[in-house]
């Protein structure tokens, strides 16, 4: 037993290490033609790390010849396969700006803009890529709008809009938990002008009368009529769009706290006037 698995790992060990030896062969060839197709078999074969071992090398000599667009294309696409979606990302877009004209245009673009899509974090990170995507899908719709990837597209886009919201809507929450309720309200008013129809906009509309009342609560006595008065607009208009919300009925507690924040402010102004 032991003897025939010693034989099976020779024979692998020396498969693999022949392989080696010929990767190593073509990558010192000078012969354009020949490295060019081994870089394509590797490449169907999805070997796309040898593939794009050679198409990088190739591109560095074939850039400004006629096989530099096959060279640039497959050369993003084996970064892509790879994972490297920063890179294939790049690669994609200076394909475009290179050969606005191909047959491949469309599909480089697209693809410039999945890879962003791709490495967008978690709502919680950073969104640089994320607004990058959006940008990019956008322009795609634009300069191919009858394309039938224009449907997935806007989809994509709504989802990285979506994950926005969601970031917004979570700093809207924390400044709410610590107290800071001016920026809570700046953060959710934000959230509502930028994203009118967000997932979140029912909920955000309750957490504003909540924000609302509080700070009209722990305001100074020169401002606190005025921010009563907000907080009463704001019930207002939630109970107006939401009439039968999950949180109505909590809203409607502080509706009723409102208006006994009015009446205790409006008797301290009575007496300090007598």
């Amino acid at each position: 037993m032991r003897g025939k698995l010693f034989v099976a790992f020779s024979l692998i060990l020396a498969l693999f290490v022949g392989s080696c030896n010929e990767f190593s062969k073509i990558q010192k060839s000078t012969d354009i033609e020949e490295k060019f197709k081994k870089a394509k078999e590797y490449y169907e074969k999805k070997e796309y790390v040898k593939s794009q071992l050679l198409f990088d090398e190739l591109y560095s000599v074939c850039r400004n010849t006629e096989k530099g667009e096959d060279v640039l294309y497959f050369l993003a696409y084996s970064n892509f396969h790879i994972g490297d979606y920063i890179l294939a990302g790049y690669q994609f877009a200076v394909f475009y700006r290179t050969y606005p004209l191909s047959k491949r245009a469309e599909e480089c673009l697209y693809l410039s803009a999945l890879c962003h899509y791709e490495i967008a974090p978690n709502y919680s990170l950073d969104q640089y890529d994320t607004y990058v995507a959006i940008e990019r899908f956008q322009y795609f719709t634009q300069m191919f709008p009858n394309s039938d990837r224009v449907k997935e597209c806007n989809k994509l886009i709504d989802e990285l809009r979506e994950r926005l919201d969601k970031k917004q809507f979570e700093i809207a929450k924390m400044y709410l938990n610590i107290g800071d309720y001016k920026a809570a309200i700046a953060s959710m008013d934000l959230l509502l002008k930028d994203s009118p129809n967000t997932k979140y906009r029912e909920e955000t509309m309750y957490l504003l009368v909540k924000a609302k009342y509080y700070l009209a609560l722990n305001s100074i006595e020169e401002k606190k009529e005025q921010r009563i008065n907000d907080a009463d607009k704001q019930y207002n208009l939630f109970a107006k769009e939401y009439p039968e919300s999950e949180w109505s009925e909590s809203a409607k507690d502080y509706a009723d706290k409102i208006v006994q924040l009015r009446e205790k402010y409006l008797n301290d102004k009575k007496s300090k006037t007598n």
